[in-house]
């Protein structure tokens, strides 16, 4: 799967998800200091999942109708890294490509998922 990652994701789980052979472009290596906006115009632009720990994007899709393929939002306290991992590949081996389309929330215990706006 394509994915950009948040310049707020932590290093391992990008490092994981490249290791699991996904394409993953990471906006702390690529492009520092990216506006939000900026971010998910670069997701559409490339067809890329984007993943992230900061909330305000949810605002950005649903609100100001910012397109994106997919966005999944990682909810994981940051002192537990290696749960975060966890979790993301337990949800793309149970979603996968259905990830597409769908604003996906991952917490500690759960995930829940909604259609992006059309």
């Amino acid at each position: 799967m394509r994915w950009l990652a948040d310049e707020c994701v932590d290093a391992g789980v990008v490092a994981a998800l490249r290791q699991a052979g996904h394409d993953v472009l990471y906006i702390a290596e690529s492009a520092a200091g990216l506006t939000d906006t900026a971010a998910l115009s670069l997701a559409s632009n490339e067809q890329r999942l984007f993943l992230t720990e900061d909330k305000d994007f949810g605002e950005l899709v649903f609100r100001f109708r910012l397109e994106v393929p997919g966005l999944v939002l990682l909810r994981i306290d940051a002192a537990r890294p290696h749960l975060k991992r966890k979790r993301l590949e337990t949800v793309i081996s149970q979603i996968g490509e259905g990830l597409l389309g769908r604003y996906v929330v991952i917490t500690e215990t759960r995930s829940r998922s909604r259609p992006l706006p059309a």
